[in-house]
């Protein structure tokens, strides 16, 4: 039996990527050739406020979680982005010639492939498909952005955390800070929301785990 042949770069980006699988063949082969891959852990920043953007990422394993930063410690989360799905704060900071206005951290070991910013813009300007992949990305975060905006302007932390809760299954192991960076809180306000709701019976809290006892009444909280 003749064993399988590995896929070739290209048609191993196009799997991952498919917003790309029709691209041509020059661009494909630009991305690969002229991509800076690196390979980091867990907690490695890739890029931080008021510094310039060198390039435009795509993470091709791991997790990159993309957020703000202020004075006072607390951070906010705002959008992670995965396997196959490149960063909009980076395509945006190169389109517009500015610097990063938030942080970039790996979340997990990640692998990605950064598009140095010359060869971005020249597929920018040469390459609908390439184009159109980074105008749809654009569309895809702001709709997220907008949601994330919506659910701080009007929903009351309690029912942030219940559908953050909910979101993680029935059991998750989190620290209340990890909880409360999550939704740009601070620790004792959602360590005491989660004791009211290990009162309620909602919750079964223990060190560094909350499980999920009531999956109805976070729900209609959530809903509320």
């Amino acid at each position: 039996m003749i064993p399988a042949q590995p896929a070739t770069p290209a048609v191993a980006l196009r799997k991952l990527f498919p917003s790309l699988a029709d691209a041509a063949p020059a661009t494909l082969t630009r991305i690969i050739e002229h991509g800076i891959h690196r390979k980091v852990p867990a907690g490695t920043v890739l890029f931080d406020a008021h510094t310039p953007c060198g390039g435009f990422p795509l993470v091709l394993s791991g997790v990159v979680k993309v957020l703000q930063r202020y004075p006072n410690g607390r951070e906010m989360p705002l959008y992670r982005v995965k396997p196959g799905e490149s960063c909009l704060l980076s395509g945006s900071c190169l389109v517009g010639h500015s610097d990063y206005t938030a942080t970039g951290i790996a979340e997990t070991d990640a692998e990605i492939l950064i598009v140095p910013a010359a060869d971005f813009h020249a597929l920018m300007a040469s390459d609908e498909v390439f184009r159109n992949h980074v105008l749809s990305l654009f569309g895809e975060r702001l709709a997220a952005l907008l949601s994330l905006v919506e659910a701080i302007a009007y929903q009351k932390l309690d029912q942030r955390l219940a559908a953050l809760l909910l979101a993680e299954g029935d059991a998750l192991r989190a620290t209340h800070q990890a909880l409360a960076d999550e939704l740009g809180s601070v620790r004792e306000i959602v360590s005491r929301l989660l004791r009211a709701f290990e009162d309620k019976g909602w919750v079964d809290l223990g060190r560094e785990r909350i499980r999920i006892i009531d999956r109805a009444a976070l729900a209609a909280l959530a809903r509320a």
